[in-house]
């Protein structure tokens, strides 16, 4: 995130001596990325953030692999694998490679335990609920269909308002969340033809420093291992930062989906880039507007990208039996487009109404458990024509 934002007292210049009233010293600490050549954050801390009474194991299980799963194309419902947990323990891991993870969750409870993900940045769409992300940066206010990014090491609490219906699909990477670049010109300002701009960013709110002594309990992920720290301090202790590395939130019906004469390709509704995989979305849009063209996209065979989709709202015009919370996954190698008769169907029509996520590796994709227990067996034979 490429935009600077500075909250709350800080000294005049970096790695000085910043004291307190009672001439002690401030803490500082440096957030920074890709060792110290990248964006980064300097926050200050009534007390070192190291202080660390004990480490203990904690377990998780987000699902084991599907060794002997098929290369085919995949439609699930996701709903199905929902457990009972806080808005990180009851995470199901439905697909991933060595470059990104994807989860769904319906987040039934609220925890005490504070979270960090110490290997990964995070994408946590808020599919339903409302709520508070709170973090060492301060408060951030989260909405529906709010896409919160997360950088990785960012000590966090999601608080929701009611529990009775809160779900989210969470995208793990591996490599830096980015807007991306040909969205930005060469001093990283927005373009003004980019489908998104600063405007709609949504930054945390710096609030008091909570300085209270006692035992409080840091939930780490790193990669599949977890552990539980035990800090002697909150660690919402900042009474300043600065910088470009913190959570922000953009909320998908921002997004000014672009028209074409003819029908344009998933690439031009890209939201987010990162290493080897992007993030598209599927927004309400007119349709192309050529007299003879076809909304429904063509039959396409991704032979270097595995495609995912979690459908969020609306009417899938591609897809039928498709409800909010279904995901699909369309393999690299194997031909996949509209069904029957919804190729024929989309021809005269004038706008969509539908909400989706879209995630594309450029690495295949393994799955678990979760998606050979949810899916439907008769996917494959969608296209038949009866």
């Amino acid at each position: 995130m490429p935009v600077y934002v500075q909250q709350g007292q800080i000294p005049a210049k970096r790695h000085i001596a910043f004291e307190k009233e009672s001439g002690e010293l401030y803490r500082e600490e440096l957030f920074s990325t890709h060792g110290f050549s990248n964006i980064y954050s300097n926050k200050y801390h009534h007390n070192m953030p190291t202080k660390a009474l004990a480490v203990a194991p904690y377990s998780v299980d987000h699902g084991e692999t599907w060794q002997d799963s098929l290369i085919q194309n995949y439609k699930l419902d996701s709903r199905q694998a929902d457990c009972e947990g806080n808005f990180f323990s009851a995470r199901n891991k439905i697909f991933f490679n060595s470059d990104v993870a994807m989860y769904t969750a319906k987040v039934s409870e609220d925890t005490a335990e504070f979270y960090r993900n110490a290997y990964a940045d995070e994408i946590v769409f808020i599919h339903n609920g409302s709520g508070k992300l709170l973090s060492e940066y301060g408060e951030l206010e989260v909405k529906q269909w709010d896409y919160l990014i997360i950088p990785r090491g960012t000590t966090y609490q999601l608080k929701f308002d009611d529990y009775a219906n809160v779900r989210l699909f969470v995208i793990e990477s591996f490599s830096m969340v980015e807007v991306p670049k040909h969205f930005r010109n060469e001093y990283g300002q927005m373009l003004e033809s980019a489908p998104y701009c600063e405007r709609d960013f949504r930054t945390p709110v710096l609030t008091e420093a909570v300085v209270e002594q006692g035992e409080f309990p840091l939930v780490s992920k790193f990669g599949d291992k977890y552990q539980v720290t035990t800090l002697e301090w909150h660690p919402f202790d900042l009474v300043g930062w600065d910088g470009c590395v913190y959570p922000w939130a953009f909320n998908i019906t921002e997004y000014a989906p672009k028209v074409g004469k003819i029908h344009l390709p998933p690439s031009d509704h890209i939201v987010f880039t990162a290493n080897n995989f992007v993030v598209c979305n599927f927004v309400p849009r007119l349709y192309d507007f050529h007299p003879q063209s076809i909304p429904a996209p063509y039959y396409h065979n991704n032979i270097d990208s595995d495609e995912v989709l979690y459908y969020v709202d609306g009417d899938f015009m591609s897809r039928t039996g498709i409800e909010a919370g279904y995901m699909t996954l369309h393999q690299k190698g194997v031909p996949h487009g509209p069904q029957p008769g919804k190729t024929e169907a989309s021809i005269g029509k004038t706008e969509t109404y539908e909400y989706a996520v879209m995630v594309d590796t450029f690495a295949p994709l393994k799955l678990t458990a979760h998606v050979k227990n949810c899916m439907s067996d008769d996917y494959n034979r969608s296209w038949i024509e009866s």
